[in-house]
């Protein structure tokens, strides 16, 4: 006997999907900012971290309640979308990725500007110095160090949003089969009587999906580490 219903498995698929779409959708923004945060002068760059950062402390409902005015029917970002390329996030899986995306956010650009600032920039300024360019640098110099710290923010950023409930169901509901993802699923089962094996079932594999991305994170923020160790200029 499978350990999982066939709805159960449903759901199980459906949050693999949101949140590997959010985790890629967000990864070169996280890269990015993670980049200015660490490597540029910009004025004001403090307000910048903390905007960031912000729905680490903001209730989940408020993200998800910005999300809701920006991205909404009636929001300006949700119009434009519409709009201009036809994508409509409202009660769409799209939006449960948006939502989970947001949430992760934070803990990617963390992961990856820790990353940035443990690279020996002599190694940037060996290679500029050698004649090599700003992208070749940054594509065989920076990018190869930075990449424990990249795949940490990967794994870390799937944990955060596999386990997203609060920006989710504010955002675009709880709707079967389109946002029901694990944390919805056992809300759900949670309201139902006699539901408790369902909640069971479900609560075990996202202990176990997000015990896994834990244990991979730590094990390659230990490996960058024992990388830079061995780096000698």
């Amino acid at each position: 006997m499978d350990f999982l219903s066939a709805d159960e498995w449903a759901v199980v698929a459906l949050s693999l999907k949101v949140s590997g779409v959010a985790i890629m959708l967000v990864l070169p923004v996280s890269f990015a900012i993670a980049w200015v945060l660490e490597r540029t002068r910009l004025p004001g760059k403090i307000f910048l971290d903390a905007l960031v950062h912000l729905p680490l402390v903001l209730p989940p409902v408020v993200t998800g309640w910005g999300l809701l005015l920006l991205f909404g029917n009636n929001g300006p970002a949700g119009r434009f979308l519409a709009d201009m390329l036809g994508i409509t996030l409202m009660f769409r899986w799209t939006g449960a990725a948006l939502a989970a995306g947001v949430m992760a956010l934070p803990l990617m650009v963390r992961a990856i500007r820790l990353s940035l600032e443990g690279i020996d920039q002599r190694f940037e300024v060996a290679a500029r110095t050698l004649g090599a360019s700003r992208w070749k640098t940054f594509r065989s110099i920076t990018l190869p160090l930075a990449m424990p710290g990249v795949l940490a923010a990967l794994v870390l950023g799937f944990a955060r949003s596999i386990g997203e409930f609060g920006a989710t169901i504010t955002f675009v509901s709880n709707v079967p089969e389109e946002t029901r993802t694990l944390p919805l699923a056992i809300y759900t089962a949670l309201q139902v009587p006699g539901g408790e094996s369902t909640v069971t079932r479900l609560a075990l594999v996202s202990i176990a999906l997000s015990l896994a991305a834990l244990v991979a994170s730590e094990w390659l923020v230990r490996r960058g580490r024992q990388g830079e160790s061995g780096h000698v200029l």
